[in-house]
């Protein structure tokens, strides 16, 4: 595990939410929402802000949700980013761009949040042990390891509104037993291997009954494969995504993972899913809704119950490309 380096002490303070943060609170989006709505006084925050003012849908919604930090810092240097994200409670909104190295820890009950083109090179994020972690609004480029990790049964994460580039590992990864975690709303442009959901078939001790993870209103623009690629998790739903141009597979299911494949878009993917990967054994998928245009067949295996534990509302899928084209990514 990484360890943040020290850096000048950062100024802070806790914010009030204003009526319109009032509001954004009571519609679910959560205190970090509230907060960064009313934060600037007699101002008001764009979507762009605080990578769009919504709800947290999904699996991170159960299991007590996620609110993220609760007091405010603004830093534009690599080194009091990487001093703020370490401490814990705080909402740490990153100005302008930053470079890095290697994977840099995230402490419980952090919110990040880039202000509209903050922007992450050479280095990434790591959730290790810890929860209720919201990352949003950045773009990522070039990152030497991955550029979001979560893992060692972290709980209750929410990644929405980032726009990835090409980086060397994962854009982002869920492993090691992590559970109750939504990544939503994310563009990624040109990956290869593009996220993993559990890292190893002999996993199966640690992961079994945890990762799940909702998959919701992703554009995956040209990326590879591992879109995402999944082992062991149950109920993995991945709706509402937008697949374009991915060249060698949409979504793989292994190690009897069970993926519902949900009201996605699918263009010119010629295979949109995979039953089995490499040497990892068949997993279970079942799909319905989806669109296919110019893209092969969705291939399903056993059954998997699509009763989920929590609330949502899926757009039809023909109406994903102009949703998620547009609605997808950093500000």
């Amino acid at each position: 595990m990484s360890t943040n380096p020290a850096a000048p002490r950062i100024k802070r303070r806790v914010l009030l939410a204003s009526s319109a943060g009032a509001a954004a609170a009571a519609s679910g989006v959560g205190l970090w929402a509230a907060q960064q709505a009313g934060a600037e006084e007699g101002g008001t925050a764009t979507a762009t802000d605080v990578g769009a003012l919504q709800s947290v849908v999904g699996w991170a919604s159960l299991n007590g949700g996620v609110s993220g930090g609760s007091e405010e810092v603004g830093v534009s240097s690599a080194s009091e980013f990487l001093s703020a994200i370490g401490e814990g409670g705080l909402i740490v909104r990153l100005t302008g761009s930053i470079s890095i190295s290697g994977m840099n820890d995230v402490a419980s009950d952090t919110t990040i949040v880039g202000a509209s083109g903050a922007r992450i090179t050479g280095g990434g994020l790591d959730v290790s042990e810890q929860s209720n972690v919201i990352i949003t609004n950045l773009t990522f480029d070039d990152w030497d390891d991955d550029a979001i990790n979560v893992q060692e049964s972290s709980t209750n994460i929410w990644i929405h509104h980032n726009t990835f580039g090409v980086g060397n590992d994962g854009c982002v990864d869920v492993k090691r037993g992590s559970d109750y975690i939504t990544v939503a709303w994310n563009r990624f442009d040109g990956h290869d291997k593009n996220m993993l959901l559990g890292h190893s078939d002999d996993n199966g001790s640690q992961d079994e009954g945890h990762l799940r993870v909702t998959y919701h209103h992703n554009f995956f623009n040209g990326t590879n494969q591992r879109n995402p690629r999944v082992r062991f998790g149950e109920q993995v739903h991945v709706f509402n995504n937008y697949y374009k141009d991915v060249g060698s597979y949409g979504i793989a299911t292994t190690e009897d993972a069970g993926v519902i494949v949900e009201a996605n878009y699918f263009e010119n993917v010629e295979e949109p899913t995979h039953i089995g990967e490499g040497s990892s054994s068949d997993g279970r998928l079942v799909e319905f809704d989806n669109v296919l245009d110019n893209s092969g067949e969705i291939l399903t295996n056993g059954s998997v119950n699509t009763d989920l534990p929590y609330g949502y509302s899926a757009d039809p899928a023909d109406q994903i490309p102009g949703i998620v084209g547009s609605g997808a990514g950093a500000g």
